[in-house]
């Protein structure tokens, strides 16, 4: 698989993303705006996860 075809598929993945969260309708700078919210809200869902279920896993195996 060279670059063009990685480039294509990620393209292709990309107007998949707008088109089902219909963000296609949006302004460009709407859209960073919408897409740099979602990268934070993932980010500190995926940090928090990180630092807190290692406590939960272990409070649920002592039992």
């Amino acid at each position: 698989m060279g670059l063009r075809s990685a480039w294509k598929q990620m393209s292709w993945l990309y107007y998949q993303y707008l088109l089902i969260t219909a963000l296609y309708m949006l302004e460009p700078w709407e859209r960073t705006v919408f897409n740099s919210l979602l990268i934070s809200v993932a980010g500190m869902a995926v940090y928090t996860g990180y630092v807190f279920m290692p406590q939960h896993i272990m409070a649920i195996l002592h039992y």
